[in-house]
């Protein structure tokens, strides 16, 4: 019923728009751009195509002047352009890796945000959707397997304060691991914390089996008579 496509200066969106036009023209082709470079969108609209811009993980549809043979094109064969912010694009990745086992770059995995990003616009139909790419720094690729551990609830970090004496930070310890967390990590901090004098900041860092488990560890500590909390990490943009 419809076929999905990044969109950067339109030349794939053309070719695929065009055949579909002549073979099956029943088809709906889609277009899907980044939210901060949504050139073609603005354009095939008729407005000004200048975007704002700034960085994104989709490289590759990082156009900010969509090409003038093509943006007729797209205005005349593509159903809907839609764009999708960068946290959609990291969960593409993140989903075509988990589930697909398959590196997608960014840009790439558009298609797959907007499926996630606007579900409503496809419930029902049979969607086919183009991964146009793999060409994904690796750096890049570690820190959104990173971010992707951290939003599923994988990978955690808590915050306890312990008594700074023999033995304390062994029974806590102890308690993470009946509760089935695995240890990666741990930071202790007598100095520059803010925590009373013969007390101690203890961090850790753990492997959980997802949102659920790492409330259930917490809630362990917390049984156990210690004063526990979830750090924040920032794993979106």
């Amino acid at each position: 019923d419809t076929i999905v496509v990044p969109v950067g200066g339109g030349g794939l969106i053309s070719g695929i728009a065009t055949v579909a036009a002549a073979k099956r023209p029943d088809i709906a082709v889609v277009g899907v751009q980044t939210e901060r470079y949504p050139s073609m969108v603005r354009a095939v609209s008729g407005k000004d195509p200048d975007c704002p811009g700034g960085v994104t993980i989709a490289e590759g549809i990082a156009v900010a002047k969509p090409g003038e043979l093509t943006t007729p094109i797209v205005r005349a064969l593509a159903r809907e352009m839609l764009t999708v912010g960068e946290q959609s694009l990291i969960d593409a990745v993140n989903m075509l890796m988990d589930i697909e086992k398959v590196v997608v770059e960014g840009a790439g995995a558009a298609g797959i945000a907007a499926l996630a990003e606007h579900r409503p616009v496809f419930e029902g139909k049979t969607v086919g959707v183009i991964l146009s790419g793999g060409n994904i720094d690796q750096r890049v690729l570690a820190s959104i397997i990173e971010r992707g551990l951290v939003r599923s609830g994988r990978l955690s970090r808590l915050h306890v304060v312990l008594d700074d004496r023999p033995g304390a930070l062994a029974r806590l310890l102890a308690v993470v691991g009946e509760a089935g967390a695995n240890i990666l990590e741990v930071r202790h901090d007598r100095l520059f914390g803010d925590v009373p004098v013969r007390s101690v900041d203890v961090e850790l860092w753990l492997e959980t089996a997802d949102t659920d488990h790492r409330a259930a560890v917490v809630e362990a500590i917390r049984g156990a008579g210690y004063a526990a909390s979830e750090l924040a990490i920032n794993a979106g943009r």
